[in-house]
């Protein structure tokens, strides 16, 4: 029977309520759904950077304004009517909508993405204006603050000439995107590269080349059209396109021969074509990369940029409007740049002053990197690794912010794998919230007891930066294979995420080099509640595997007094001025536990208050080598 808590969590639940109120944050998750059934699948892989099999639903909350929202401007630049450019035969000021992401400086650079609007459009479409956004302009932010989106550039411009109404003219308008790349290349990009902080070092066709692969050309229906003119005329500027329901030719070999004249190898670009299977335009658009396919010298279908440039994808009951536009462009802006190479320097360490969204958007932590920091950003403040600040967090440790990266960042540029999946790709697609779920490893000496530590945050996000990370680097050192669990908000999702997690380390405990006897749960907060809870009751009472208890739990700052004659040995500590955990409630349990003859120790540390994490510098420095000769007790009897 899998064990449901309520009554336990609601104290916690109510606590990080009052306290979100505040700190200024606004979102916890105090329900407590029905357990669900666990699928006993095996399918598990380590993350991959690939383009995903499933496109990803907008959050329905990445609507509404994000705490941290990037602004818009307005570009007004010169050019010649297009049609008879080359001549210029008539001057024209046009105007683009520039979006510049939150914090933006410039001092750092950032990619570009020109987005092209369909017909009956204008430059304002997409975005909207400075003082009217639109509902794109909200998915974007969040996108972004949750580290879904690397910040970027976004420009919206208009192939739009005489008139606003061009677009609605449909042989005009193929008209215009056919002639559209003079102004791009030889007005629009200097205009926009030449004023904002771009990869290009400045706004010659040589200059602007050499920084193609920083930029992308996208767009929807009538944008489409002018998206794969682009790819016709601007090879050399452009690594990265977004056609999306929108075709020019269903003739292969055209397409082939742009590749082969371009001068370009397969391994130049990347396609990420999308249409919808109720879209009037998916059978001309299937037709064209259907065609394209056929000449592999030039078109490799992969969803993985190393193995190939073109990759498709057709969402079921989605048509030609808004809504499948906008998840289109979500879903393709979340894989741009992801799997570049040079970006950033493998022999440049992180440092305090390195920006938090570098380190989430490196590709070389592909698609888990969003999952360092807490994924709703609601819940962390400042934009580098030394200012990094988390709700109901004190004493965090620049430093150990910082080794914690560069840790992660050096085993994985050295192929090592540092993150695992822990649900198959179609219990994600099933239930959404599972694509937030998975487990960091740092690995110790093969063969050596393993440990999962699991971070607090108040059930509504996860701390792991503070209150798990430095605890299994910290094991790590002295040999013992640490596992740090990212999971879903809520006691109860967050219960069945730990049990998957064990069930997980113990079926792959061979490939992982792992010992599963006496292995150890610990955390912080509600964290500490979680490893308390899979103690008492075991990984099968939250729909694990039938699996040996926990050899020891270890417990920081938390309010929890649940226990059972089963309970695991226990060590716990806590701050002394703690106004969330009381040191009194933590020391009660422990009497209780040793009263039932389970071995236990207890510390309270003066000075400190919650979530002091490793407590260095700290009177609780020290703490985690008591914890785990605690642990070592317990494996020695």
């Amino acid at each position: 029977m899998m064990k449901k808590i309520i009554a336990a969590s609601v104290s916690l639940v109510l606590l990080a309520s009052v306290l979100n109120s505040c700190s200024g944050a606004n979102k916890t998750d105090s329900s407590v759904s029905e357990p669900e059934s666990k699928s006993g699948s095996s399918e598990y892989a380590a993350a991959e950077t690939v383009f995903p099999e499933e496109l990803k639903t907008i959050p329905e909350e990445y609507f509404k304004e994000a705490g941290q929202q990037g602004t818009l401007e307005e570009l007004y630049y010169d050019t010649y009517e297009s049609m008879t450019y080359e001549q210029k035969s008539q001057k024209l000021e046009k105007r683009a909508i520039v979006y510049l992401p939150y914090g933006y400086d410039e001092e750092q650079k950032y990619n570009v993405f020109y987005y092209m609007h369909g017909g009956w459009s204008n430059e304002t479409t997409t975005l909207g204006t400075p003082g009217s956004p639109s509902a794109m302009k909200n998915v974007i932010d969040n996108a972004i603050s949750s580290g879904e989106i690397e910040p970027l550039i976004i420009v919206c411009p208009t192939y739009n000439n005489l008139s606003a109404s061009d677009s609605s003219d449909y042989s005009l308008a193929l008209r215009l995107t056919q002639n559209y790349h003079n102004e791009l290349i030889n007005d629009l990009i200097p205009a926009v590269e030449g004023k904002y902080s771009t990869y290009a070092e400045g706004t010659t066709p040589e200059e602007i080349a050499a920084s193609r692969s920083h930029r992308g050309f996208g767009g929807f229906s009538m944008g489409s059209v002018a998206t794969w003119r682009m790819f016709e005329y601007c090879l050399d500027y452009f690594r990265y396109f977004m056609p999306m329901s929108g075709s020019i030719t269903t003739d292969g070999e055209y397409m082939d021969n742009i590749v082969k004249n371009s001068g370009h190898d397969w391994d130049d670009f990347f396609i990420v074509a999308i249409t919808g299977t109720d879209d009037f335009a998916a059978s001309s658009f299937e037709r064209q990369i259907e065609s394209m396919k056929n000449y592999t010298d030039s078109f490799r279908y992969s969803d993985s940029e190393k193995d190939g440039n073109l990759t498709y994808r057709i969402k079921d009951g989605y048509s030609h409007d808004g809504t499948a536009s906008m998840e289109y462009t979500y879903n393709g802006l979340m894989w741009f740049w992801k799997n570049s190479q040079t970006d950033y320097s493998e022999s440049e360490p992180y440092t305090a002053d390195t920006k938090i969204s570098e380190v989430v958007n490196n590709p070389v932590f592909q698609d888990y990197g969003r999952l360092i920091f807490p994924t709703d950003a609601g819940y962390y403040s400042g934009d580098t690794l030394g200012e990094l600040g988390l709700t109901w967090y004190s004493n965090i440790n620049p430093d150990k912010t910082v080794e914690i990266a560069n840790y992660m960042k050096s085993h994985a540029e050295a192929g090592e794998t540092i993150f695992y999946d822990i649900y198959t790709e179609d219990e994600k697609a099933a239930d959404p919230d599972k694509e937030n779920t998975g487990l960091f490893f740092f690995k110790g000496n093969p063969g050596e007891k393993f440990a999962v530590c699991n971070a607090g945050g108040g059930f509504a996000y996860v701390g792991a930066m503070q209150d798990s990370f430095p605890h299994a680097l910290e094991l790590s050192k002295k040999g013992y294979n640490a596992f740090a669990l990212i999971y879903r908000p809520g006691s109860q999702t967050a219960c069945e995420d730990l049990a998957r997690a064990i069930s997980f380390i113990f079926e792959h405990a061979k490939e992982l080099e792992v010992d599963t006897d006496c292995y150890s749960l610990w955390g912080g907060s509600a964290g500490a509640r979680m490893a308390a809870w899979l103690g008492s009751y075991g990984a099968e009472e939250f729909g694990g595997d039938s699996l040996p208890r926990a050899g020891a739990v270890i417990m920081q700052y938390t309010g929890h007094r649940e226990y059972t004659e089963n309970d695991p040995p226990t060590y716990a500590c806590v701050g002394e001025n703690d106004g969330i955990a009381s040191w009194r409630t933590m020391e009660n349990r422990i009497n209780n536990l040793k009263a039932l003859g389970i071995d236990t120790e207890f510390h309270k540390y003066p000075g400190l208050g919650h979530g002091f994490g490793l407590g260095t510098g700290t009177s609780a420095e020290g703490w985690i080598d008591d914890a785990a000769a605690f642990w070592e007790r317990q494996m020695n009897k």
